[in-house]
């Protein structure tokens, strides 16, 4: 005769919510409508200040990113005894170091270029 209780010590997984159809479609939903905003403040040059129009598409893609992580991967303080939220919060501040090394480095290579008019005098 089988033990009863054998098969429980497989079964003993995390039971974090796994996304429902509707949360999935607000995910989407979200992360089209945080795509869409940024691509629209580019293309019509919504802002005159370039810096400012970066500065904000950088606050949206941080927010993608967020809502990716809580809707797709389903990251929370609650499951798997809030590792995923300190993952969180880990992918946060490398997002941040990231963009703004690039943006820092992107500024720099543009003040620091060699102006065309003076390369065609060379």
């Amino acid at each position: 005769m089988s033990d009863p209780h054998a098969h429980d010590a497989h079964a003993d997984h995390d039971h974090a919510a796994h996304g429902t159809r509707g949360s999935y479609l607000k995910g989407f939903f979200l992360s089209v409508i945080l795509t869409a905003i940024p691509f629209w403040i580019v293309m019509t040059d919504a802002f005159k200040d370039p810096s400012t129009a970066a500065l904000v598409v950088m606050v949206f893609a941080v927010a993608q990113i967020v809502v990716h992580m809580i809707y797709f991967l389903h990251m929370s303080g609650k499951s798997e005894g809030g590792w995923t939220m300190m993952a969180l919060i880990f992918t946060i501040i490398l997002v941040v170091i990231t963009l703004s090394g690039s943006i820092w480095v992107m500024y720099h290579m543009n003040t620091n270029m060699m102006p065309m008019q003076a390369a065609a005098d060379m």
